[in-house]
């Protein structure tokens, strides 16, 4: 693995933290099974992915130097 990227990108991440929330969840009566566990991943990441590029976007229009 020679290639890196910003934490918020990764899925593994991602999906433990939902993981986690979820068995938090079934603690207090909420019942997330491992399909729906796998698309809620996927639809968090895709959200985080849009959103850093709207972030990017948004940095490189405020941004006071042209790129060179």
């Amino acid at each position: 693995m020679s290639s890196e990227k910003p934490w918020y990108l990764s899925r593994t991440i991602w999906a433990a933290l939902i993981v986690v929330a979820a068995s938090g969840g079934g603690l207090v009566g909420v019942s997330i099974d491992g399909a729906e566990q796998t698309l809620l991943a996927d639809a968090v990441l895709q959200a985080v992915a849009a959103i850093a590029g709207i972030v990017a976007i948004v940095g490189r229009i405020a941004a006071k130097n042209r790129i060179g």
